[in-house]
């Protein structure tokens, strides 16, 4: 119809924002655009709403006295699911659950109740999201535990936002400073109890750390004399973060090890997306305003250029491959999609239809364009009609041309989120802009049936309302170019197994093909649905596919090689398990080369990290080069937390050009597991001295370790991140860089000897061999920070190990040292062109001697007795012997 026509049309229009990207802004003093989005889990409760508006209200305040009168919230968007049907909400526009920047989600089981923020790790980068759950929000008994919710608030803002970290520690509650035991805390001016938390008598002292032992417990005062700091401990009256001048270097807590030992301020206002942003003045209201809205249906309009460049090799072929997987597997059920061409003008070749079944899937499918021929004019196609009604809907876009992009102004405000693919090497970067000012996703595809680009984009465009049980889920992509057979494998694991799809695409004739099930079924090409014109065989698995490993087989039966992939999807097996999900970005997605870009990739169950996987990643430049990088979990180099789901690597190789990110995750050896680390999350406070009398609270509920140490069982998954580019300046060479910053040091006292490990770095960050270590030491751990080599030198023979790799070095200083004297040892790492690292993580090690046992009167004293001492001199340079060990003479004294 006229109507349905119009309305096709009116999805291809776009957002148009002032230029600007999409995301979070800062406008003036106050943060704009912060989008607040509620998990469909969640009961419809209008009280939920208002909880959202009193916290951010308050957190405004708490955030205006925490930057000195800077900052506040001014614009909050919140998005309630589409299940809620009791509030007239008015539409979502580009507002969508996976671009939100706080999650509201029932509890998960690593977590609970407790607010915690998804960091990737780089100090002063911007977290993913927080994430708070309903009970906090509405439930007092629960939020109590935290502190006020807007103070809490502003605590894993500072993590979002401005990537710093947590000052406690909770497994390293205590340290030595000198001879005085402290609680890990910043400032070093919060007063408080150490007190046994089972009978609340004073501390006792552990012989051998020298440290309290693990049942004490420090409580701080709830009223302070200090104002610092949130980071800490956010339900005490603190009311700042800490500055350059109160930040506690010595405290061995996450800030200090990933951010140089820098104060919370101090990464703010030199590191933060928000470093020297001019300062305005404060208006006089700082009350932020609140948009409510609802995500509805899905509706997608793919908008496909035919211009004569399509017509290239096997472009259309592969656009209709991938496009008719998107419409049979991938939408779900009662979206709206529609079909529009364009060359130098626009044609709707399908309105926008409800998907309610295999028909309305075949009608769209058949409507995909089939020839090309014309000019490209990409404007033509995103302009296809008057923008009525196009608010909340989302566009496809793909094109190979070059026209230029001069449309953002003529489409301002339609509301629509574009999706823009580039195909092939010449088409314009600049369509990147529609995604950048809409929220879409941006991919480039290269050419060729073999890459299987086009299909894994087409699969990645999966819904996006928090449900991950309606999403499918790519398990396995992957393509050749050969002759004769093609083997494979793939795993269905316990959290999927519904609407299980192979997918093989072929270039000139159909392979025979064998599918072997774990236990009981063998498909062969028979079971296949063969679509000729389009070249794909499709199997579908009836009911939920068996658990265990799928072994696949494509013969090539001519006598020259062709391109062949197979694709493997599938869905959660119910509604109630959450599927095991990946994730992948690059740390930036624009570079010039200054610095390294960082790939990361996210495995988890609802929160619940997955450790123990092993990940590939493979990032493919428009030009044809391609690197295989593996992501490790192992908290060193790019990795900044050990075992929380999160594998990471540097990507160093920049080149000019246009590049594709792909992730695999595999589990075959049935290692992997789900991880009880946690990290970047609001104190749950233990209590609080109250007029002198320790008030304590119950203790934090506990995580159940038989359902996270479970076996995850074999698992396959396959993922795309959003395309990047790299442009280096004219004439300059690709960048060489120093190694990574060691960020794992520890020491520890053995006997008379200090023994030092870390991971080993690369020579250009985590990538290949360093050349050199360079290992201080000083009695000032600021000295160490803020003037390294002019600590002591410990001098050694040894060889650095590839990158990855556990490094060891234990030796004893030829000097005397006291009972009780603390040292600090930090490292650097030297390449073969003399280029070093950053200074590593500052650590700590005391002497602690234990004291002689008091004989007894009937004792005689043994003359012989002597107690071992830690030993140092004046010199400052320490010699050590041996590859990996030395061991002076020791000195004893009575």
């Amino acid at each position: 119809s006229t109507t349905m026509a119009s309305k096709a049309a009116a999805v291809l229009l776009l957002v148009y924002l002032s230029g600007s990207t999409f995301g979070i802004k800062l406008t003036g003093n106050g943060y704009t655009d912060i989008l607040i989005a509620i998990n469909p889990e969640v009961p419809e409760d209008p009280v939920l709403i208002t909880q959202i508006k009193e916290m951010f209200k308050e957190a405004s305040r708490h955030l205006l006295n925490a930057t000195k009168k800077h900052l506040y919230f001014k614009e909050v968007a919140i998005l309630v699911p589409p299940n809620w049907n009791k509030g007239n909400y008015p539409k979502a526009k580009t507002e969508v659950y996976d671009k939100a920047n706080i999650i509201i989600d029932e509890p998960n089981k690593l977590h609970g109740d407790q607010p915690y923020t998804l960091q990737y790790g780089e100090c002063g980068s911007e977290g993913r999201y927080i994430h708070l759950t309903p009970d906090f929000m509405l439930n007092d008994d629960v939020s109590k535990y935290y502190g006020p919710r807007g103070k809490v608030f502003v605590h894993e803002w500072a993590h979002l936002r401005w990537g710093v970290f947590d000052e406690y520690n909770e497994e390293k509650p205590f340290y030595l400073s000198g001879s005085i035991i402290e609680a890990t805390r910043c400032t070093i001016n919060i007063t408080g109890k150490y007190i046994h938390k089972h009978d609340q008598r004073d501390c006792t002292t552990d012989p051998v750390t020298g440290l309290y032992t693990e049942d004490c417990v420090f409580y701080p005062d709830k009223q302070q004399t200090t104002s610092a700091s949130i980071m800490y401990n956010q339900g005490l009256s603190v009311k700042e973060f800490c500055t350059k001048e109160t930040h506690n270097t010595e405290a061995p807590n996450i800030q200090n090890r990933l951010c140089g030992n820098r104060g919370v301020e101090e990464v703010i206002t030199s590191l933060s997306v928000d470093a020297g942003v001019a300062v305005v003045p404060t208006p006089p209201s700082i009350l932020p305003t609140f948009t409510v809205v609802q995500c509805r249906q899905r509706v997608v309009c793919l908008v496909l250029d035919v211009s004569g460049s399509m017509a290239a090799g096997s472009r259309m072929l592969n656009l209709r491959q991938a496009a008719t997987l998107f419409i049979q597997k991938i939408v779900e059920d009662q979206a709206y999609v529609g079909i529009v061409q364009f060359t130098a003008t626009a044609t709707i070749r399908e309105p926008l239809t409800l998907i309610d079944g295999e028909a309305s899937r075949d009608k769209l499918a058949g409507s995909l364009p089939l020839s090309a021929g014309g000019g490209t004019d990409i404007c033509a196609g995103v302009l296809g009609g008057d923008g009525d009604g196009a608010m909340g809907d989302a566009i496809i876009l793909l094109t190979d041309g070059e026209s230029s992009i001069n449309c953002q102004k003529s489409v301002n405000e339609s509301g629509a989120t574009v999706h823009t693919i580039t195909l092939g090497p010449n088409a314009n970067i600049d369509v990147k802009q529609l995604s950048d000012i809409s929220g879409g996703k941006y991919h480039n595809a290269a050419d060729g049936v073999d890459s299987n680009d086009l299909v894994d984009i087409f699969t990645s465009h999966t819904t996006s309302d928090g449900n991950l049980t309606k999403q499918t889920i790519q398990l396995e992509s992957t393509g050749l170019n050969m002759i004769g057979w093609f083997n494979g494998s793939v795993s269905i694991d316990r959290t999927i197994g519904n609407k299980t799809s192979f997918l093989v695409i072929y270039e000139r004739s159909p392979p025979d093909i064998l599918v072997l099930s774990p236990f009981t079924r063998t498909y062969d090409t028979s079971h296949f649905k063969h679509d000729a014109s389009a070249k794909t065989l499709t199997l579908d698995i009836e009911g939920t596919a068996e658990t265990g490993k799928w072994k696949y087989s494509l013969l090539n039966k001519e006598s020259t090689a062709q391109s062949m992939s197979m694709t493997v999807t599938s869905r959660a097996v119910s509604d109630a398990i959450p599927p095991v999900m990946v994730k992948t970005h690059m740390s930036q997605q624009f570079s010039n080369g200054s610095k390294p870009m960082l790939v990361y990739a996210e495995v988890n169950q609802k929160g619940v990290p997955v450790i123990l996987a092993d990940v590939m990643a493979t990032l493919k430049s428009d030009s044809g080069d391609q690197y295989e990088i593996q992501l490790l979990d192992n908290g060193a180099g790019a990795d900044a937390f050990r075992n929380d789901g999160i594998y990471s690597s540097y990507f160093t190789e920049l080149t000019t050009g246009k590049y594709s990110l792909k992730v695999k995750v595999h589990n075959n050896d049935g290692m992997a597991r789900f991880s009880l680390r946690r990290h970047s999350g609001a104190l749950y406070i233990p209590g609080y001295v109250v007029n002198g009398q320790v008030v304590m609270n119950p203790p934090k509920p506990p995580i159940s370790e038989d359902d996270l140490q479970a076996d995850v069982g074999s698992f396959t998954r396959t993922v795309i991140g959003e395309s990047f580019s790299v442009s280096l300046p004219p004439g300059v060479p690709p960048p060489n860089f120093p190694p990574n910053k060691i960020t794992d040091l520890n020491a520890e006292i053995e006997e008379d000897k200090v023994l030092l490990t870390w991971t080993a770095p690369g020579e250009d960050m985590d990538q290949g061999t360093a050349t050199a270590y360079e290992i201080r030491f000083s009695e000032d751990s600021d000295l160490l920070r803020s003037n390294f080599s002019t600590a002591h030198l410990v001098t050694y023979d040894l060889s650095p190990k590839k990158a990855g790799s556990p490094e060891k070095l234990s030796f004893t200083l030829f000097s005397i040292i006291k009972n009780g004297t603390t040292l600090f040892f930090a490292a650097k790492a030297e390449d073969k062109s003399f280029l070093k690292s950053e200074t590593s993580n500052i650590i700590q090690v005391t002497k602690i001697v234990p004291k002689a046992p008091v004989p007894s009167p009937t004792d005689a004293p043994d003359t012989s007795a002597k107690l071992p001492v830690f030993l140092i001199n004046t010199k400052k340079t320490y010699e050590v012997e041996g590859i990996n060990e030395l061991i002076y003479h020791s000195l004893f004294f009575k």
